[in-house]
């Protein structure tokens, strides 16, 4: 049998069917409009290169999952992963890079602002094995993020560029960047170690590395944005600081309950600063004040804790109502028992802050696992 020439071996990689060389991971939400596009910008930035793209879709109601399967029922290289009941960035680029069985996967976000045509060069540079990964800077020479719309995006990414470079044991200047490239052994490998929560995986894969890797950055452009709404605020920066936090704990803690102390901690200054207002504004005793101050906070750390800790399984309609009256149920008893142990710690002349501090800690520990448990299980 004749030998294939180059064309026709650029021709049979093109041709569905054929095992990708690279699998590029899309996890999205609300996309619709982005899905045709972003493939023919795919196809076009790809050719000669045997690839796939996997959509990873967290059940988009505007019906980003049936658009990237009508275009998959006549392009071989489109998947689509439709997940029910979770939700979440990192968690989608896991299933969608496991599901590869490519030599490399890249991630990407499918929102157009990712300068997809930086993709072949940071295969190439893979595949030269001078480097574990390659990711699309926007902060190194001939890269551009003027489609960060917005100071308030600019100061929230810069901040949190500047927090997790003092953590990364390799300089980065884009540590926040969604765009990158590793081979799909070394994904897999790290894929054991990662939180699985949260927007940032990127610092998440290079934390979770026993090695130091060799990264490169290829400079990109960040495009602005052409149809649907940026998934960036502060409470991806949330999640993102209680990203670091478990890292730097080693795991032994999960990121929820960084992320459910922290809410706390903020209801409490929500509960002094109710009880503040209610004493130089109102004639009501201490002990009124007290117990509205502590509905508040109450209800503040529970939409917090909603909107944030449990973001992938947020409750809405009547679980929402449902889930408030069992959070106010469970924080009660939890404040009981913070009472009841404090107070039997100082009466055995345990001095006053520590029986305090091993109170809350355990009123905290109380509130968070059965919290879990009852209020936000997994559906």
């Amino acid at each position: 049998m004749p030998s294939l020439t180059v064309l026709d071996e650029q021709h049979a990689q093109e041709q569905p069917g054929t095992a990708p060389v690279l699998s590029v991971i899309i996890p999205c939400y609300n996309e619709r409009p982005n899905v045709a596009p972003m493939i023919r910008k795919l196809d076009a930035a790809l050719t000669g290169i045997a690839w796939e793209v996997i959509y990873v879709d967290d059940n988009s109601p505007d019906g980003t999952a049936e658009e990237v399967r009508r275009i998959a029922r006549d392009n071989g290289r489109v998947r689509c992963i439709r997940r029910i009941g979770r939700r979440g960035l990192a968690s989608a680029v896991i299933e969608g890079a496991l599901s590869s069985s490519a030599d490399y996967v890249a991630v990407i976000d499918g929102d157009l602002q990712h300068d997809e045509t930086r993709l072949p060069l940071m295969l190439e540079a893979l595949q030269a094995g001078a480097y574990d990964m390659a990711v699309g800077s926007r902060h190194v020479a001939g890269g551009d993020s003027a489609g960060l719309g917005g100071r308030w995006r600019h100061l929230l990414s810069d901040g949190g560029i500047r927090l997790a470079r003092a953590f990364l044991p390799v300089p980065l200047s884009d540590p926040m960047s969604g765009f990158f490239m590793l081979p799909r052994p070394l994904f897999e490998n790290l894929a054991r170690g990662l939180n699985g929560q949260g927007f940032k995986i990127l610092v998440d894969l290079v934390l979770s590395s026993p090695v130091k890797l060799r990264v490169l950055e290829v400079p990109a452009r960040f495009r602005e944005r052409t149809a649907g709404e940026s998934k960036m605020d502060a409470l991806v920066m949330i999640q993102f600081i209680g990203l670091l936090a478990d890292k730097a704990c080693g795991g032994v803690l999960p990121l929820r309950f960084f992320s459910f102390a922290l809410v706390g901690g903020l209801g409490v200054f929500v509960h002094l600063a109710v009880l503040t207002l209610l004493r130089k504004t109102s004639p009501l005793s201490f002990e009124a004040g007290q117990m509205i101050a502590t509905f508040v906070a109450m209800g503040f750390n529970f939409q917090l804790n909603n909107m944030i800790t449990y973001r992938d399984h947020r409750l809405r309609g009547a679980r929402l109502w449902r889930g408030l009256m069992l959070f106010v149920l469970v924080c009660g008893l939890g404040a009981v028992a913070n009472v009841g142990i404090a107070q039997v710690l100082y009466e055995q002349n345990t001095a006053w802050t520590a029986a305090g501090a091993v109170g809350a800690v355990i009123g905290v520990v109380w509130n968070y696992a059965v919290s879990a448990t009852l209020v936000w299980r997994t559906r």
